[in-house]
């Protein structure tokens, strides 16, 4: 079937004479038509109607035509690039706070993991109570290495801390200026929430910052990193300050 007028392929010329609105066809002298063309242009049957009307493109549907000017006047639907200010923010504090709580756990985590020198301290004086209580003392090696005078004394129980009371402790160092009294599980809880605050420092930065939104693996990877070692590298350097 001839796909313009539907009728069978060998029944269709394949030509047709194209029809020019508003010419008239030459007669003859007897009044009749003439039998030629008269110089009509013969278009392929693909291009005109059964009638010789040429084939015009039919005009788009108005919600198209209104569908392609809306696609051509819409504005660029990219997303503005970040605010970069409270990530910045954010890094900061987080980086300040765990600096506090890395160098607060260092010194107690080196003596619960025994890095420690054994002594004697003798309080000198102690101030407040309870949680408040502030003690300084005098600290003796056991070997007889050093000692260390007007020393922090932590851990020191209330009902031994008046001025010449002798107590068991511990100092990582004769520059430490801290000398522990605890023991048990009390000299645990000295290091590992500092740790864990660090911990969860390093979990904020990764999420405030946007380091594990970027697009690309690649830099998502590099940024994640990048925010882990700040924190990491902070505790790294008080431990080994206070080793």
């Amino acid at each position: 079937m001839e796909p313009t007028t539907g009728a069978p392929v060998d029944a269709v010329p394949r030509r047709v004479p194209v029809r020019q609105q508003g010419r008239q066809r030459d007669h003859g002298p007897d009044g009749d038509p003439r039998d030629d063309d008269g110089g009509a242009f013969w278009a392929p049957i693909e291009q005109v109607h059964w009638d010789g009307t040429p084939v015009r493109k039919e005009a788009a549907p108005a919600r198209l035509r209104g569908f392609r000017l809306a696609l051509r006047r819409a504005p660029s639907r990219t997303p503005p690039p970040p605010d970069p200010l409270p990530g910045l923010a954010a890094l900061v504090v987080l980086s300040l706070v765990a600096a506090f709580f890395a160098w607060v756990s260092a010194g107690p985590f080196w003596l619960a993991v025994g890095h420690a020198r054994t002594g004697t301290v003798v309080i000198d004086d102690c101030s407040g109570g309870g949680l408040t209580l502030r003690c300084r003392g005098i600290f003796t090696a056991e070997d007889g290495r050093f000692i260390a005078h007007g020393v922090r004394v932590s851990g020191v129980p209330v009902e031994e801390s008046t001025a010449g009371t002798a107590l068991q402790a511990r100092m990582t160092g004769p520059d430490s200026g801290t000398a522990y009294a605890d023991v048990g599980v009390a000299r645990h809880l000295r290091w590992l929430p500092g740790l864990l605050v660090v911990l969860a420092c390093t979990g904020g930065i990764v999420r405030w910052t946007g380091s594990a939104r970027l697009p690309g693996r690649r830099h998502r990877r590099w940024a994640v990193a990048a925010a882990i070692a700040g924190p990491t590298l902070i505790t790294v350097g008080f431990l080994a300050a206070a080793w």
